[in-house]
C-alpha cells in the first residue's frame, strides 16, 4: 500500500484539519522529511495555502481546529498547533490552545520552524492598487522605468505577461521586457484582469 493510499484510508478521504472533501494534497509537516505517516497529513488546497501563507487567513476556516487538535496523528496536532497560536488573538483558538497538550518531543517539533511565533497576517505580493499577484499573471507598468544594465527603458503602459513571483520578498517580481529578464518592483505594476 502506498502513503497515498494509507493516508487517504486513514482520514476516510478528507483534509486531516478542516474535514474537507474533494482534491487533497499530502503535505509533510516540517521540519520533518521522509513520508513517514505519522508526520505527513493529507489537506485541502485551502489549508494548504494558507498554511504556506500564499493566502490570507480565514478565521472562521479554522475554527474545526477545536476537533482536529485531538488527533491520534502527530502531523496533525503539530499542524493544528501551529496554526491555532497564528490564530491565538482569537478567543476560541486561545482557549483551545490552552486545553491543548503536545508531549515535549512533539513540541520541540512544533516550535522548530517557528511559525507559531508569526500573527495571522500574511505578506503576499500585491500591485499598485492592493491586487493579490500570482505566478503567471500578467501586469502592466504603471510608471516608465530604466531597466539596470541595459539601455531599454519601459514606458508606462507596458505590459509584462507570465510574471513569476520574487520568493522572500513581496515587493518584487520577475518578468521579460524585449527578451530581457527583469525584476519590477509590485508597486510599479498593476495586474491586469484575467480573461
Amino acid at each position: 500500500m502506498t502513503l497515498q493510499e494509507r493516508l487517504t484510508a486513514r482520514s476516510e478521504n478528507k483534509c486531516e484539519l478542516c474535514q474537507a472533501t474533494g482534491k487533497l494534497n499530502i503535505y509533510e509537516v516540517p521540519p520533518q522529511t521522509g513520508g513517514y505517516e505519522e508526520n505527513t497529513i493529507l489537506i485541502c488546497d485551502k489549508c494548504l495555502a494558507q498554511i504556506e501563507k500564499k493566502e490570507e487567513l480565514d478565521n472562521s476556516h479554522w475554527s474545526v481546529l477545536t476537533t482536529s487538535m485531538w488527533s491520534e496523528v502527530p502531523g496533525v496536532q503539530v499542524a493544528s498547533w501551529r496554526m491555532l497560536n497564528r490564530l491565538k488573538n482569537e478567543t476560541w483558538a486561545s482557549e483551545a490552545l490552552d486545553m491543548m497538550y503536545l508531549d515535549d518531543e512533539r513540541l520541540a517539533w512544533a516550535k522548530a520552524t517557528g511559525d507559531h511565533e508569526n500573527d495571522a497576517t500574511v505578506e503576499l505580493h500585491r500591485d499598485a492598487n492592493g491586487a493579490q499577484l500570482f505566478d503567471g499573471d500578467t501586469v502592466v507598468l504603471t510608471k516608465s522605468l530604466d531597466v539596470k544594465g541595459t539601455s531599454i527603458k519601459a514606458a508606462v503602459g507596458t505590459v509584462i505577461r507570465n510574471i513569476h513571483l520574487v520568493k522572500d520578498n513581496v515587493e518584487q517580481i520577475e518578468g521579460r521586457i524585449e527578451g530581457q529578464m527583469i525584476v519590477v518592483l509590485t508597486k510599479y505594476v498593476r495586474r491586469q484582469a484575467r480573461d
